[in-house]
C-alpha cells in the first residue's frame, strides 16, 4: 500500500531553518532558484540594507559556524514521564526535566514556542572551574562528559576549560550561542529574559544578545550586590557584584514597573489633611530655560500672597493649560504658611500606587539578598548540608519573577540552567504570597555530584537530583507555612500548586530506520523491513509514548489527558480533544467510528495497529478526513 507521507507524524524536533527559510520564501520569493536560496538574488532584493563591505561590526570566534549548525540539528530525544519521582503528576503545572538543556530546549519548541513570559538562568560563568557543553547528546552521558572534559579516559573527574586554553572565551559563546537562540524563540512578545554572569564573559554576553535579541531590546545590566564584606585575601580587586543582563523579546512591551515598597510609600504624608490622602510634591520648576523653553515661560499666582510669581531663569515644567487643571483641581502646594517662594506639585498615592516603581539597574543586599542568603535557604531544607555551592537566594529571584510577571501575576517562567532549583521555590513562595499562578518550567543536566562533594555524601549522585528534592522539600515548607497561617493544628495542604512532573530526556521511544541501526545483507531488505515493523522501544510504556506523542503535537506537557473506554480499545483524550492518541496494537472499524464519533481535532495511531488490513488504513484516512479530523500514524 501506498499511504501517503503526510499522514505520518514528525517524531524530531522542530526544523527550525525549514521554517526560516519557509518563512523567507513567503516574504520573498524572487530570493529563490530551483528550491534553493539564490544568494545574490536575495541581496538584490533588499537593495542598499544589505552590507556588501569587507569589514564591519559583528561578534565572531572560532567555532561560531558550529554553534550556529548544532541550532539547525534536530533532535529525535523525548521526554520520559517519571511519576514516583514527581509531586502530583496529573494535577499539577510546573515541570521539571532532567536533561542536557540544549536537546530539552529543542524538543520543547513545537510545544511552547512563543509561550515564555519569563526566563531566567544562571549559566555557569567560565572561570575556569566550570564546565563548557559541546553539543552531542546522541552518544550518551557518559560519552558526552568526556567529550566536555568533565571526565578522563579511565572515568575520572577533570576540571576543563582552563584559563590557560586557546579557546576559552569560544568555547563558551559556542556553548551559549544556541541556547540563547532558542531560548528567545520561546519567549512570548512581552516577554524578558535576565541571565546572572559575573565580570569574566559579560562583555561577551552582551554581545551575542545583541546579536540574537536585537540593540534594541536590550534593557540594563542590572549590578546585583551579591556579598556585602570584603575579603582581604585578595590580591588587587575583589567583586561584590554580579551582573543581570536584560533583555526583552520585542518592543511590544514598552512599560516595565516593579511593586511599590514600604520604604518608597513612606515619603508620602498628608499634612494639609487631603481628603484625597497621602501625597508627596515634586518640583514645577523645569531644568530647561526661559530660552529653551519659552511657551512654557509665564507667571503664578500665589493664592496665599496674591503675588504673581516667575522663576528668574528657568521656565515650569508645565503648559499654561496644564497649569489651570493643577489650580482648579487644588494641586499646587506652597508649604504650610502658603509663602513658599515656588509652588511644588502633589502627586497622590492613591493614583500612583497601581502604577508601580521605574526598576532601577543597582540592586543591594537587602532587597535582592545574597549568595550567604541562597546558601542559608539550601541548608534550611537539607537539615545543615550545604549540598549546592552558591545558590541564588528567593528574594533575588522573586524580585526578578515579581517584576516580569507582575503583581498576582501569572505566565510560565523557564529556567534551563536550573542548578539547586531557587527559581522554583521563588515561584513557590510568590504564588502563595499574591496569590499569583504562575508556572515553571526547570531544566537540569544530569550533571555528577564531586565524589568528595556534601551532596554525595547526602546521597545525591547528581545535580539534578539536588534539584529536584530541593523542589520537593520547598513544596512542603510553602505548605506548612501555609497551614500554620491558618492556624490548622496538623499540616494541611496549600490551595496553591506546589507539584511538579518529572521528566527524563531519552532516546525516542521509536526506533528510526537508519542505515546504522540496521545494517541490512545483500537480499536481506524485505526480512530486514519485516523485523521492523514493531517499532516501538522495548520496554516502554504507554505513558511513555503518550508524553512523546503530546510533546510532538506541539502541546503543553501538562496537557490534561483523560481516559476514554471505547469498543474494543482505549483512547487517551489530550487537552480536552485537541489530542486523542490510541496506542492500541490492534485497530478495528468500530474503535475507529467510535473515535471519530468523539470529534477530537487530531488523532495519532500506532502504525503497527494497521498491519495486514491495509483496507481498514484507507478507511480510516478517508472517514477522518470526512469528519475534518487530522489523522496520523506514527
Amino acid at each position: 500500500m501506498s499511504q501517503d507521507d503526510s499522514s505520518r507524524m514528525e517524531l524530531t524536533s522542530q526544523d527550525l531553518l525549514a521554517g526560516r527559510i519557509e518563512a523567507l520564501r513567503e516574504l520573498i520569493p524572487e530570493a529563490f532558484a530551483e528550491g534553493r536560496v539564490d544568494i545574490d538574488a536575495l541581496r538584490r532584493a533588499l537593495g542598499d540594507e544589505v552590507d556588501f563591505g569587507p569589514e564591519r561590526y559583528g561578534l565572531t570566534w572560532a567555532g561560531k559556524t558550529e554553534a550556529v549548525r548544532s541550532v539547525q540539528i534536530a533532535s529525535t530525544g523525548t521526554l520520559l514521564p517519571v511519576p514516583n519521582e514527581s509531586v502530583n503528576f496529573d494535577a499539577t503545572q510546573h515541570v521539571f526535566i532532567e536533561g542536557e538543556n540544549l536537546e530539552v530546549l529543542k524538543l520543547l519548541q513545537r510545544s511552547y514556542y512563543g509561550q515564555i513570559k519569563l526566563i531566567y538562568i544562571d549559566p555557569p560563568y567560565n572561570t575556569g572551574n566550570d564546565f563548557v557543553y559541546p553539543d552531542d547528546f546522541r552518544d550518551g552521558l557518559q560519552q558526552y562528559l568526556r567529550v566536555t572534559g568533565q571526565v578522563g579516559e579511565d572515568g575520572a573527574r577533570t576540571t576543563t576549560n582552563t584559563e590557560t586554553s586557546g579557546r576559552f572565551h569560544s568555547n563558551w559563546l559556542t556553548m551559549m550561542y544556541p541556547r540563547l537562540f532558542l531560548a528567545r524563540n520561546m519567549l512570548e512578545d512581552g516577554g524578558l529574559i535576565f541571565v546572572s554572569i559575573d565580570d569574566t564573559e559579560v562583555a561577551n554576553l552582551r554581545l551575542i544578545m545583541d546579536e540574537l535579541f536585537g540593540e534594541e531590546n536590550f534593557l540594563a545590566c542590572i549590578a546585583w550586590e551579591k556579598r556585602f564584606t570584603r575579603s582581604n585575601n585578595a590580591k588587587l580587586f575583589y567583586s561584590l557584584k554580579d551582573s543581570i543582563v536584560v533583555y526583552r523579546r520585542a518592543e511590544t512591551l514598552a512599560l516595565l514597573r516593579e511593586g511599590r515598597t514600604e520604604k518608597s510609600d513612606s515619603i508620602y504624608q498628608n499634612p494639609d489633611d487631603d481628603p484625597r490622602g497621602p501625597w508627596t510634591s515634586s518640583s514645577y520648576v523645569n531644568p530647561a530655560t526661559k530660552a529653551q523653553r519659552p511657551n512654557l515661560v509665564y507667571a503664578i499666582r500665589n493664592p496665599v500672597t496674591g503675588q504673581m510669581v516667575e522663576h528668574p531663569t528657568h521656565a515650569w515644567k508645565y503648559s499654561r493649560e496644564e497649569h489651570a487643571r493643577h489650580v482648579g483641581e487644588s494641586r499646587l502646594w506652597w508649604g504650610r504658611n502658603g509663602i513658599a517662594t515656588y509652588p511644588r506639585l502633589k502627586n497622590f498615592l492613591s493614583e500612583t500606587s497601581e502604577r508601580g516603581l521605574v526598576p532601577v539597574d543597582l540592586w543591594d543586599h537587602k532587597t535582592s539578598g545574597t549568595t550567604d542568603e541562597g546558601g542559608q535557604e539550601v541548608k534550611a531544607l537539607f537539615d545543615g548540608a550545604a549540598v549546592f555551592d552558591n545558590p541564588k537566594p528567593t528574594k533575588l529571584l522573586k524580585r526578578i519573577v515579581k517584576l516580569a510577571t507582575g503583581q498576582a501575576g501569572s505566565g510560565l517562567v523557564l529556567d534551563f540552567f536550573a542548578g539547586s532549583g531557587s527559581t522554583a521555590q521563588a515561584v513557590f513562595e510568590l504564588n502563595e504570597e499574591d496569590g499569583g499562578a504562575r508556572r515553571v518550567i526547570l531544566v537540569q543536566i544530569p550533571e555528577p555530584t564531586p565524589e568528595t562533594s556534601v551532596a554525595r555524601a547526602e546521597g545525591f549522585a547528581t545535580i539534578s537530583r539536588v534539584s529536584a528534592e530541593r523542589i520537593r522539600r520547598a513544596a512542603r515548607a510553602v505548605e506548612r507555612q501555609a497551614a500554620a497561617q491558618l492556624d490548622f493544628r496538623s499540616e494541611g495542604s496549600s490551595a496553591r500548586d506546589v507539584g511538579f512532573k518529572f521528566f527524563r530526556l531519552e532516546s525516542s521511544n521509536f526506533r528510526l530506520w537508519t542505515s546504522e541501526s540496521a545494517p541490512v545483507e545483500p537480499g536481506a531488505l524485505g526480512q530486514a523491513l519485516t523485523s521492523f515493523t514493531d517499532h516501538v522501544v522495548k520496554g516502554r510504556s504507554d505513558l511513555d509514548i503518550l508524553y512523546e506523542l503530546i510533546l510532538k503535537a506541539g502541546l503543553p506537557l501538562t496537557a490534561a489527558i483523560e481516559i476514554k473506554d471505547l469498543s474494543n480499545g482505549k483512547v487517551f483524550w489530550v487537552d480536552g480533544g485537541a489530542l486523542a492518541v490510541c496506542l492500541e496494537r490492534k485497530l478495528s472499524q468500530g474503535l475507529l467510528r467510535a473515535l471519530w464519533a468523539l470529534c477530537p481535532r487530531r488523532v495519532i495511531c500506532l502504525d503497527l495497529a494497521f498491519q495486514g488490513n491495509d483496507q481498514l488504513k484507507v478507511n480510516a484516512v478517508l472517514e477522518a478526513r470526512t469528519h475534518d479530523i487530522q489523522f496520523q500514524t506514527v
